[in-house]
């Protein structure tokens, strides 16, 4: 009796503790359950290099990292899959596009100097730029502006100049540069491909890198002093400070233009005065002023701050979930889970009588101990997650028949009833133990070879198979002896009807 006692006072403090832990350590959902940005990356090979193998992986992913951090997106996980994809989970994000436009770009930086003799042509160019992100500046002010009034009074007293580019002269530019517009592209979508076609058109007017963004520190960003927009700040390590001085020094005066290009794309332009013609300019120290929005700003700096690319990724799959969509999902799932426990815990008590009272007990402790690993580990619960869990709940009842029946077997026979119980928890436990057995291996396999949500079913059946022994071997066993206990319980007919039972116990 004091065994019992004890074994119920430990299965007791479990629980007390389980419900603590829940309390303290709320469950992680996922994003099918609160809403949130999925992004399946490809790593690409590229160059010498012909397939993707795991230290080039981990390298790719270890800049994400960086990239991601800079972002301020909290609790993002970045995982890699098989051999050459990372998942990217981003809780809250409904609008993944700009984390994979600032994901997805290699961002190798490159500082170059202008060619001799191609003035001309680059004057040309940087007039088409200049007009061009005049013109789509007005437009990001004019679609702020709609979306925020409040902040539009105070950009309005530094309104600028009404931009224009004449219809006539856009088209003229387009077909100078061989540039093919889609079929109902707007004003905007036109002069966004003029403005990619002629900052790659610049780079091929630039000389080879003197020196790229591997000489780097750090990056930051500010406010220009004249004007609204904002600048990317550079800081170099002694060794591109020193090329930076010399590639400064050596076309200062001269006309010839320092570009900064990023990704084969040229983001800034500059002139270097005859001032510098002596030393260049020195302090290891520089600023890309592209006329950014702030937005645009802190994208760039993430990028150089993250670093390059080892090599270039794609984003082949995206996925969104709403809140409202995750809520349904967590409330339909509740739903499924009560009313099949509810359905269950009536099939026990109708068919097993007493010991279908305690299995509904043993199975709410199940339920209660499982929830609370989920927050200790912690496990992301998730849809295929939760359907491993009930999926669980079913096997956890199973092996509780498997008990019961043999303990009606032996009452038939004509055990007496405590024999009878003792027989069928030791008849039961081979069956059981080769029935979980053999389901573990599956969630071994699952989780060796599945990916994202796969994974997460996984890990919560094969929890849920663990402890369902725990749970049909201590509590469900020591809840029966302890009701055992009680001798007006202690009758052969709350267990079996008793038209099934031999004359001599009945």
């Amino acid at each position: 009796m004091a065994r019992q006692q004890g074994w119920f006072a430990l299965i007791l403090a479990l629980a007390i503790a389980a419900s603590a832990l829940l309390v303290t350590f709320p469950l992680q959902l996922g994003l099918d359950l609160r809403g949130g940005s999925q992004l399946t990356l490809q790593v690409m090979p590229a160059g010498a290099i012909t397939s993707v193998d795991q230290e080039q992986l981990e390298a790719v992913k270890e800049v994400l990292e960086r990239r991601i951090n800079g972002l301020g997106v909290a609790e993002s996980t970045l995982q890699t899959v098989g051999n050459d994809q990372l998942v990217l989970q981003l809780p809250g994000e409904q609008d993944p596009s700009r984390a994979a436009k600032v994901l997805g770009s290699t961002a190798l930086l490159e500082f170059r100097a202008q060619r001799a003799g191609t003035e001309q042509e680059m004057q040309g160019l940087l007039s088409l730029k200049r007009q061009a992100e005049a013109v789509l500046n007005l437009e990001r002010q004019r679609r702020s502006a709609l979306n925020n009034p409040a902040a539009a009074g105070a950009d309005n007293e530094a309104a600028q100049p009404p931009a224009d580019f004449p219809e006539d002269q856009l088209a003229q530019a387009l077909r100078q540069l061989d540039i093919a517009v889609p079929a109902g592209a707007s004003e905007i979508d036109q002069l966004e491909l003029l403005l990619d076609a002629v900052n790659t058109q610049i780079v091929a007017l630039y000389e080879p890198a003197a020196f790229t963004g591997k000489e780097l520190v750090t990056a930051g960003r500010q406010q220009q002093q004249s004007g609204s927009g904002w600048e990317v700040t550079l800081s170099f390590t002694q060794t591109g400070g020193e090329q930076f001085a010399n590639l400064t020094r050596n076309i200062a005066g001269t006309g010839r233009l320092l570009g900064i290009v990023l990704d084969g794309r040229s983001i800034s332009e500059a002139s270097v005065g005859p001032e510098f013609q002596a030393a260049g300019i020195a302090g290891g120290a520089a600023s890309i002023t592209g006329n950014f929005t702030a937005e645009e700003a802190r994208d760039l700096e993430v990028q150089l701050r993250g670093g390059s690319l080892p090599l270039p990724i794609r984003v082949v799959e995206v996925r969104t979930v709403g809140p409202s969509l995750g809520a349904d999902n967590i409330r339909s799932s509740l739903v499924a889970a009560l009313l099949g426990l509810a359905l269950v815990a009536v099939f026990m008590v109708l068919v097993y009588r007493l010991a279908g009272v305690v299995a509904v007990l043993a199975l709410s402790l199940y339920a209660l101990f499982n929830l609370a690993l989920y927050a200790l580990i912690p496990v992301t619960l998730t849809l295929p997650g939760i359907a491993g869990f009930i999926l669980s709940l079913g096997m956890a009842v199973d092996a509780n028949v498997l008990i019961f029946e043999r303990i009606k077997d032996e009452l038939r026979s004509g055990s007496t009833l405590i024999r009878s119980i003792e027989t069928g928890f030791s008849l039961a436990f081979s069956s059981i133990l080769d029935g979980q057995l053999t389901t573990l291996i599956s969630c071994v396999a699952l989780f060796a070879l599945g990916t994202g949500f796969v994974k997460g079913f996984a890990v919560t059946l094969g929890i849920g198979v663990l402890l369902s022994l725990f749970s049909a071997f201590t509590c469900t066993r020591t809840l029966l002896r302890l009701l055992m206990s009680y001798p007006a319980l202690r009758r052969p007919s709350y267990f079996l009807p008793r038209i099934q039972l031999p004359a001599a116990t009945s």
